[in-house]
Formats: C-alpha cells, sequence, structure tokens
C-alpha cells in the first residue's frame, strides 16, 4: 500500500498497487470520522457528537503509517490524537468520482429512467400479488422496478378489504393522511373531492398541498366501470420536464421558479381540515436534478401569492406543459384485483370519465407508502441479497 498527501488540497491518498487510481480523503473529513471510542460509538453506529463543541478544522496529520497484518491506516494528528481506518471502511467511503456515482447509484437512490408515453409498453412489468406477499426477492424487483420506472402493476390480488395494508406492511407501513388510511375512489353524492366524481379526472398528482407529500401511491381495483369509460391515464412528467426544458427552456424556467399556492380544504368524517403549500410545479434538487412534481387543477387555489408581473408567464407555461403531458400519456384499464403503483412525485395520473348507475359500478381502494420507508425497505432488502458488499 503506498500512502501520500496532497499538501496543496490536503488530501490522504492511498494506492493499492500502481494499477489502480488513488484513493482520496480530505483530512477534516478523517478526523471528523475517526473510529476510536472515544469518537464513535460502535453500537448506535454513529459518531459522538462531543468533538464539535471544540473541532480545530485547522487539524493535520502529522504521520501516516500502513498496517498490512490489520488491512489499516493509522494517523497521528498533529493535536496528538490517533486515528485508524480498516481498508475495506475506506474504500466504501473513497472519495473519487467512480466511487461517488456508485454509492449514489447502489445504496443512495439508483437513477430514474425518464420514458415517453410511446414507450410504455417496453417499460411497463406486472407482479404477482401473492409472490409480493411471500418472496423479498420478488419485493426487491418491484420496489427497484418502482424507483426505477415509476409505475409498475400487482395482478391477481383478492378483492378484499385488507390487500393494501399487507402490501404497505411488506415495505414498512401505511402513509396516513387526512383522507385516513385508506380511501375509496367511487362517485359519491355531494363529493368533497374531484376524484370522486364520475367525470373525466385530469391528470395530476396527489395532495400537491402537503409539504411531505406522499410518495408512492397505491390504487387496487375492486369493481371496474363496463361503460367505455374509466381508462387509466398516465404520464412521467420527469419526461415532460425534459421536453419542457429542451424545448421551451423559459416556460421551464418559470414552472421551476414560480411558487404555486395548493390547497384541500373541507371534511372527511368526523375531520375538517385546511392544508395549504406553497412551491413550484417543477421542484429541482442541488444538482438540478428533478425531486418533484406538483400538479393538480382542483387544488390549485385561488390565491397565487407572486407579484402579478409573475401571473400571464406562468400560464403560458403551465398550458405548455398540460400539452404536453396530455400527448405523452398512455392509457389502459385496470381489472378487477389489479393494483396499481407508481411514484406520486412524478407520475401525473388521471382517467377518463365514466357512466356511473347502479349495475355499472367503479370502486377503487387507495393508499400510500412514504419513499422514505420504501427507499429504507430496498437498501435492507439489497443488502441481505448480497447486492451491497
Amino acid at each position: 500500500m503506498q500512502l501520500s498527501r496532497d499538501l496543496q488540497q490536503e488530501l490522504v491518498l492511498l494506492r493499492a498497487s500502481f494499477e489502480q487510481p488513488a484513493m482520496q480523503f480530505p483530512e477534516i473529513w478523517l478526523r471528523d470520522n475517526c473510529q476510536c471510542s472515544k469518537c464513535y460509538m460502535q453500537q448506535t453506529r454513529s459518531r459522538l457528537p462531543h468533538g464539535w463543541n471544540y473541532l480545530d478544522t485547522a487539524v493535520q496529520v502529522q504521520q501516516l503509517s500502513w498496517c498490512m497484518a490489520q488491512q489499516a491506516l493509522h494517523i497521528e494528528w498533529n493535536d496528538g490524537h490517533q486515528s485508524s481506518y480498516t481498508y475495506s471502511w475506506l474504500k466504501e467511503r473513497d472519495f473519487s468520482p467512480a466511487n461517488r456515482a456508485r454509492y449514489l447509484r447502489d445504496f443512495y437512490r439508483p437513477e430514474p429512467r425518464h420514458w415517453s408515453g410511446k414507450q410504455f409498453t417496453l417499460i411497463q412489468r406486472e407482479f404477482w400479488y401473492q409472490e409480493l406477499l411471500s418472496s423479498d426477492k420478488v419485493l426487491l424487483e418491484w420496489l427497484h422496478h418502482l424507483v426505477v420506472y415509476g409505475v409498475a402493476l400487482i395482478k391477481q390480488a383478492p378483492l378484499e378489504a385488507d390487500v393494501l395494508r399487507k402490501l404497505c406492511n411488506r415495505v414498512g407501513f401505511m402513509r396516513r393522511t387526512t383522507y385516513g388510511d385508506e380511501w375509496s375512489v367511487r362517485a359519491q353524492p355531494g363529493a368533497s373531492n374531484y376524484a370522486y366524481l364520475a367525470a373525466p379526472l385530469p391528470l395530476h398528482t396527489d395532495m400537491p398541498y402537503f409539504e411531505y407529500k406522499p410518495g408512492v401511491t397505491l390504487l387496487h381495483t375492486l369493481e371496474q366501470s363496463d361503460s367505455p369509460g374509466g381508462w387509466n391515464l398516465l404520464s412521467d412528467a420527469f419526461h415532460v420536464a425534459d421536453l419542457l426544458r429542451q424545448r421551451h427552456p423559459r416556460a421551464f424556467q418559470v414552472l421551476c421558479e414560480t411558487p404555486v399556492d395548493w390547497a384541500d380544504i373541507g371534511s372527511d368524517k368526523e375531520l375538517s381540515f385546511h392544508n395549504i403549500w406553497r412551491e413550484p410545479v417543477i421542484n429541482l434538487d442541488a444538482n438540478g436534478r428533478y425531486k418533484r412534481i406538483n400538479h393538480s387543477i382542483p387544488q390549485r387555489d385561488s390565491h397565487f401569492s407572486v407579484a402579478a408581473g409573475q401571473v400571464r408567464p406562468w400560464y403560458e407555461a403551465m398550458a405548455l406543459f398540460i400539452q404536453l403531458a396530455n400527448v405523452e400519456a398512455c392509457t389502459f384499464k385496470t381489472t378487477p384485483g389489479d393494483v396499481l403503483t407508481f411514484d406520486n412525485l412524478r407520475m401525473v395520473h388521471g382517467r377518463t370519465g365514466y357512466d356511473d348507475t347502479d349495475r355499472n359500478v367503479r370502486h377503487i381502494v387507495g393508499a400510500f407508502v412514504d419513499w422514505d420507508i420504501a427507499f429504507s425497505r430496498w437498501r435492507v432488502l439489497r443488502h441481505a441479497q448480497g447486492y451491497c458488499k
């Protein structure tokens, strides 16, 4: 093992052989992640916080050494402290671009693959309900497909009340909202939510009025309308945003920067609610990647808390977004026993109108799982099945 220091960048460099690029570690990071019992608690797998009360950000390596028997790097610091790091631990945390990309892809979250409406038949995948309940391998495949493509269909679920709860419990637990753990989507007289009408339901995301918006939507078809209507509509809004960025960059910028007031006011059973959240339609993270899409025409408030000069440009940009979303939408019709699952931060979904009578009923039961819970289960399953070694 070759050891060296880049004094200009304050990096510790480790090279396993002459052919391999050196692993890179900032000195201050190594000190912050010292593995000794004074700095790190093994039973909680976390650093001890007291060191930050007197952290010397100018701390430097005084001496490096490599123990072949322990396969560990030993460091003596200029303040007298000593640290040791095993080779395997260092290799997992190497700051090289390739290793950082590997960690983000294999441990953090896999890269989503955007798709057009014409590509839906190529990316769609079906899973069987009983296999999801009995096989961790199939459960991981379902979660991974849902992460990457944003949609997956579960087949042959029983027409029973506890189907979604069993699925959610396989992942972790349900996300409760103002509409309860689960909700029924069917035509209701005097409905307080537009989704409970038989009229056409435009493309939308669920619950954009929540700061912590539910991540995964599960829709269990119990009864399906025999009328020509009731077809599912689904569009990958990340792909729509790609098209908008390419063809109409100014409109893309407007939808990324203009905050919109989303609201849901009403009651369900004995609970009255008044939910509001302000956020743009397209949300990007610090690296410019898509984080969340917000869109629901009925749940966009009449309050629009922006300067008057920003209003018309937003409407013009939003009209382009909706046009593209409709063009890129795929259509299909679920049957009783199907559970449609999709990424509610990414997909916009809707349905065509249908005729609702006593003899022609459409009944869907819905539930949510948060992405934090789903990603946790994904990582645990990957580790258990040997993908993260």
